[in-house]
């Protein structure tokens, strides 16, 4: 099979690159277009540090063909911050000391900022299993999961400090 032209909406800029059939969706971010956020791990799929959004879905992405994301969405940690101001979900994790060698932390935010788009009052349980398939290593899961449930509750209350006047809350 020839390479072929892929254009795919990259952190809400529209991109096009030229990918072999082997290639996937972890080395086009990485070798093509310099997005060094999603690490490469256990390049099986079981560690979860590769973790991009794909049509707003978590995904490992080096199991994806990214021949087969032509026309997607995929969101890169590297999307989250607006400049220099984190995401609230990043924010919490800085501030919940939620990280230390940083090399899961990616995965961990790209799959807690997919439970919080689907789930804005996400149970612990449902922390536990969104980010199930994202394995750390050295700060343990407490503090993770604590920083995904914060994350969760400073959308909630910037929900309701943008709601209008005399709205219901």
């Amino acid at each position: 099979m020839p390479a072929r032209i892929v254009t795919l909406t990259l952190n809400g800029a529209e991109r096009e690159l030229i990918a072999r059939p082997s290639m996937t969706l972890l080395t086009a971010l990485r070798e093509t277009f310099g997005l060094m956020g999603a690490k490469r791990g256990c390049a099986q799929g079981g560690c979860g540090s590769c973790t991009v959004l794909l049509d707003g879905r978590p995904v490992v992405s080096c199991l994806v063909p990214v021949v087969t994301v032509d026309g997607s969405s995929v969101e890169t940690i590297e999307g989250q911050a607006d400049g220099e101001r984190l995401s609230d979900v990043q924010q919490a994790f800085v501030d919940g000391f939620a990280t230390q060698c940083g090399f899961c932390t990616p995965g961990m935010i790209m799959s807690a900022t997919a439970l919080l788009d689907r789930n804005p009052e996400p149970t612990r349980q449902d922390v536990v299993e969104a980010i199930c398939g994202n394995v750390c290593r050295c700060t343990g899961y407490e503090p993770i999961i604590n920083a995904v449930l914060d994350a969760a509750q400073r959308r909630r209350k910037a929900t309701s400090e943008r709601a209008p006047a005399g709205a219901e809350r």
